[in-house]
Order: C-alpha cells, then structure tokens, then sequence
C-alpha cells in the first residue's frame, strides 16, 4: 500500500504493519491507525504516520538510543490491555521536537509510546510516578563547533 504524505513523501507499507492505537495519540484522539517507518535523513529517527491523515506524521526515537538506563514499569492492566506476552514484543519510542538548533531538539521522556509489534497495537503512557523531563536535550553536549 502507498500514502502520498504531505511532509514525508511517499510511503509504502503493508497493511500487517498498521499499528492501530486504540485511543488515538494524545492531540490526535481521533486518528486510530498509524504506520511506523524509519526516517530517511537520519537513522536516529522514525516517523509514526497516520494513515488516515496525510498530512500527520510525528517524529519519534527511541529513548534507549538517548538514555542507556531509561525504564519504567508497565502495570497487569496495561500489559493485559496491549497483549504483551513477552518484553521482546514491544517497540518504545517516544516524541521529538525539532528545532532548526541542533541543541534545542528534544525528546519526551515522560511520555512513551509502546507498540506491541506481535499484535500491532500501541499507546502513549504519560509517566506518573517516574521524574522523566517532557524536553530533554537529545543532542545534550554533544555538538562542537
């Protein structure tokens, strides 16, 4: 399957990878389906793309590339309402804001997003209990000039 994205270009993609989120994504609640493809310019990023909106693509990364030691814990709920029967079935990443200053690019860690690839569903949590910044610097010191 194609999507002619506003943003992105085109984008293929079979429709076994359609993540569907049953709440939306916060900001989107009305957008169900989404696709998650690696970003051409840079292999750090990804862009989860509604298919049902071409015009709404939203980068992404995963913290592990950013912060070794990123975790927290799912619940019995939460791991029962997204099917997670192994931890090898889940992909997190979570949001970028880009900047046109490299230092001012960030990430959301209080907000993850967890896809389980095994049965294609996904959720963005927003960290209760845990002290992740909404804006930490991805590139945190490690620009020279």
């Amino acid at each position: 399957m194609k999507l002619n994205t506003k943003y992105h270009g085109l984008l293929e993609y079979d429709e076994k990878n359609i993540v569907v989120f049953r709440k939306g994504i916060p900001g989107f609640e009305h957008l169900k389906k989404f696709i998650l493809v690696p970003a051409e310019e840079n292999n750090l990023f990804y862009i989860l793309h509604s298919i049902e909106d071409e015009n709404i693509g939203i980068i992404v990364a995963s913290p592990f590339d950013i912060l070794k030691d990123y975790e927290f814990e799912l619940n019995e709920d939460k791991t029962a309402e997204l099917k997670i029967e192994n931890m090898e079935d889940i992909f997190i990443v979570n949001t970028v804001t880009l900047n046109s200053v490299l230092e001012n690019i960030t990430i959301n860690l209080k907000a993850p997003i967890v896809i389980n690839i095994k049965e294609n569903i996904g959720e963005q949590l927003i960290l209760d209990k845990v002290e992740y910044p909404i804006k930490y610097p991805l590139f945190k010191g490690e620009v020279s000039c």
